[in-house]
């Protein structure tokens, strides 16, 4: 049997829509935050940010190693992730070493791993 997925009248709420649709408009972040989860769409960038949430720093080789990258695909993807505000980096000697920005984003991270187990967990 077909699911009945989609509504079979037309029936719009027009108050909650305006309500709604000014909440989208006034911040005006939705471009903003999409780039960040289309940064993490990319599965290297998740494991690196994943990774990022089990250590709290790692060197640019490391990420390397841990990901199975050249050090120069590792630097690009986390210079990505900084340039989004999900990374920062600091240098020490020859070595730069890399970290989440923010506790948003290590939640953000495990909020989408805690959710991915849980809809295994339905299969």
């Amino acid at each position: 049997m077909k699911e009945h997925d989609v509504c079979e009248i037309t029936c719009v709420d027009s108050e909650k829509t305006t309500r709604v649709q000014q909440q989208l408009e006034k911040g005006n972040y939705i471009p903003e935050v999409s780039k960040l989860f289309k940064a993490l769409a990319d599965e290297t960038r998740m494991k690196i940010a994943y990774a990022l949430t089990l250590e709290d720093e790692l060197c640019v080789c490391d990420v390397a190693n841990i990901v199975g990258a050249t050090t120069a695909t590792a630097s690009h993807h986390l210079r990505h992730l900084k340039s989004l505000g999900l990374a920062k980096y600091r240098k020490e000697g020859k070595l730069a070493y890399y970290s989440l920005d923010d506790d948003h984003v290590k939640q953000l991270i495990h909020i989408a791993v805690a959710h991915q187990e849980e809809v295994a967990g339905r299969e």
